[in-house]
């Protein structure tokens, strides 16, 4: 099948900075894809790009087989889309939003909605503007599932929830993805994005730095600490396929993050004339999220049919 999300050399140029950089990314259908980057990373600003309403400079992108750039309006019907900050008609009540998004779909749209804001213990007759902020992200949420979309967005969708609340829609976004439906999540929580993630892709200042699916990067990145008896002592360039995400020395012992490890390569280190002790362990993703955070991208990046080449003994990957 095609992918539900596809986008190629993806960037957008504002006046004072490139919030996007050449952006490549393809999203199955059936999956819980979570992005994760820092504030200020371009997520907000990709997620305006895949829904229309934001142009990108440069390069091009499908969404569910449609260009959201020349078909804003025809993605928008196709999609469920909740944003960190939901706009909604304070002067309404809750049920009078139900019957206005529902003249948007079919007459299932109204039941659905009416037994979502049930389950979230809403009541039907209270103004939007005396709702609280838990509250809102439900009736949001009810509005975005209402219509059963292929596709859902999410950006920061569990903000304000309470816990138990939060556990269930994230359960259900596991459902979801059961049925063949394609949950995009965006989201600072790495606890949340563990338990529901199928595939993530981490943005560090405009551009993809990791892509895979969550067990795979679980398996394959190592924290490794090297103990040494001089804090000049030069360590040994780990070979392909090895790939080193980030590199700390404090004093005598120095830290690396390291994608595609190999046991003979900690051989090696062990070998190394001054090295005392090497330790090396499963990164959490916690961990590989600030490895790939930390430190400024190149200016220029290699292109995309070559290998990124180490500088400074950091890789981009």
């Amino acid at each position: 099948m095609p992918p539900v999300i596809s986008a190629k050399n993806l960037s957008m140029h504002f006046r004072r900075c490139d919030a996007l950089r050449g952006v490549d990314m393809e999203i199955q259908p059936g999956t819980v894809f979570a992005l994760l980057g820092e504030n200020g990373a371009g997520k907000t600003t990709l997620i305006r790009i895949l829904t229309g309403f934001q142009k990108p400079s440069s390069g091009t992108c499908l969404v569910s087989g449609v260009n959201p750039s020349t078909h804003p309006l025809k993605v928008r019907r196709s999609i469920g889309y909740v944003s960190d900050s939901p706009a909604l008609y304070d002067w309404m009540t809750v049920a009078q939003i139900g019957g206005f998004a529902a003249s948007f779909y079919d007459r299932e749209f109204l039941t659905q909605y009416e037994e979502s804001i049930r389950r979230y213990d809403i009541q039907p007759d209270q103004k939007v503007k005396h709702l609280s902020k838990g509250q809102r992200a439900k009736v949001a949420l009810s509005l975005a599932l209402s219509h059963d979309p292929d596709l859902l967005i999410l950006d920061e969708p569990t903000s304000g929830l309470d816990p138990k609340v939060r556990r269930s829609f994230l359960e259900s976004m596991i459902d979801r993805a059961a049925t063949g439906r394609t949950v995009f999540l965006s989201s600072h929580q790495i606890s949340e994005v563990e338990r529901v993630a199928d595939t993530i892709a981490i943005l560090h200042q405009g551009k993809i730095v990791l892509h895979g699916s969550l067990a795979e990067i679980r398996e394959t990145i190592w924290q490794v600490v090297v103990d040494v008896d001089d804090p000049l002592r030069a360590l040994p360039i780990l070979a392909a396929p090895a790939q080193i995400l980030s590199e700390e020395a404090s004093g005598g012992q120095r830290q690396m993050f390291v994608r595609y490890l190999k046991p003979e390569m900690i051989d090696e280190l062990r070998a190394t004339e001054g090295v005392v002790d090497v330790r090396h362990r499963v990164a959490t993703l916690e961990e590989v999220f600030v490895a790939c955070t930390s430190g400024d991208l190149p200016t220029q990046s290699a292109p995309s049919d070559q290998p990124a080449t180490e500088t400074k003994r950091e890789a981009v990957l």
